[in-house]
């Protein structure tokens, strides 16, 4: 069993008298993770809100009838809670009137299920992402050496938990996790009239991983408007398969303010998306892979730690650039990403002259782990 860091935090929260929420895509071991840390307590009581008998408990739902179905569990796990109606507020009413029973909710769709909570159970929950596996927590499990050593693999296949536990099978299960949630959570979705369009966008982001992104040229290059370019990539931020890296700025009138850089959350699926599983020595996107993946896994050990950085890239005009910014308490720690350990790096004079308070370091494919653990 691979040990997932945020199970520890999840222990530690029980019976604070708030709702625990778990987010993250599907497949990447939400369910797993609870199983494991509940395994044999039978006061636990584990719903699937996929399954239509789960809506009829919380139809009409007030205190007294939530007791009725709830009271012999000190435990109340509710899968894939963003089916369920409302479900921020019947989560209010246990968190708020059963305050002896613990409820857990997961949810792989941030854009229904976020919407629904944010209010009603405001001071109310905690809250935490589930990425896919990560480089520390493979390192637990395996080694530091042996972890290194399937960094190849990693860039091509990605950290999906069953894709990291599973021999020769790699690229069929990533093509069978992309068309499934991709269809499942995504063009499904009602706000999409035009589900051909989003493969088209996802596979010209696939394109451009650790590049500027531009509304407007995408959408003369898919035949979309950009203001439906930018709503159709927020649906794929809120459901785990992209993430948007936005511009460091303060009133610089030459830095770029607007503009946004786009990784995957998982670089299997990317792949999977583009349709190129080709081996890692023979790529031509070894850049943008590696730089992926640095950034992919900074910000699961942000997440996990709870340090509460924030992630941007820097970039002026004249095309002078930093390709990673974490901010936190007022400095910069600026870091630029290069596979090729012999590639030189530093800060622009564009940079230096304008803030004193910062940190420089260049992370390439001899030094990495140290940045990320």
């Amino acid at each position: 069993m691979i040990h997932r860091k945020v199970r520890d935090t999840i222990f530690g929260e029980l019976f604070q008298q708030k709702a625990i929420v778990l987010l993250g895509a599907r497949q990447v071991g939400k369910s797993t993770l609870l199983r494991n840390l509940f395994l044999d307590n039978k006061e636990v009581l584990w719903l699937d809100a996929e399954n239509p008998d789960v809506h009829l408990i919380f139809e009409n739902a007030n205190a007294k009838r939530l007791a009725l179905f709830f009271e012999q569990n000190k435990i109340v796990i509710i899968d894939e809670a963003q089916k369920i109606d409302n479900i921020g507020s019947k989560l209010k009413l246990i968190t708020d009137h059963l305050p002896h029973i613990q409820v857990i909710a997961t949810g792989s769709s941030a854009f229904e299920l976020k919407n629904q909570l944010n209010e009603p159970l405001t001071g109310r929950k905690f809250e935490h992402k589930l990425f896919p596996l990560s480089f520390s927590e493979m390192v637990a499990h395996h080694g530091l050496l042996e972890e290194m050593r399937m960094l190849p693999h990693r860039l091509i296949f990605g950290y999906y938990p069953e894709v990291v536990t599973t021999q020769n099978g790699e690229e069929k299960i990533l093509r069978l996790l992309s068309d499934s949630y991709l269809y499942k959570d995504i063009l499904l979705y009602k706000g999409i009239r035009k589900p051909e369009k989003m493969l088209e966008l996802l596979k010209a982001l696939a394109w451009q991983i650790g590049s500027e992104v531009n509304y407007h040229e995408l959408g003369n290059l898919i035949g979309l408007k950009s203001e439906t370019i930018e709503d159709y990539i927020h649906l794929l931020e809120q459901s785990y398969i992209i993430y948007r890296l936005p511009a460091y700025h303060t009133n610089q009138r030459k830095e770029i303010k607007k503009a946004k850089k786009i990784y995957f959350v998982d670089l299997g699926i990317r792949n999977a998306i583009i349709n190129d599983f080709s081996p890692f020595e023979t790529r031509k996107d070894k850049g943008g892979l590696f730089e992926n993946f640095i950034v992919n896994e900074l910000i699961k050990k942000i997440e996990y730690n709870e340090t509460f950085e924030k992630a941007f890239f820097w970039r002026t005009q004249e095309q002078q650039e930093i390709d990673l910014i974490l901010e936190k308490n007022g400095v910069l720690h600026c870091y630029e990403i290069k596979y090729n350990a012999k590639v030189k790096a530093k800060l622009t004079a564009g940079f230096t002259n304008k803030y004193n308070n910062y940190t420089f370091g260049v992370i390439h494919s001899e030094n990495f782990y140290e940045y990320l653990l």
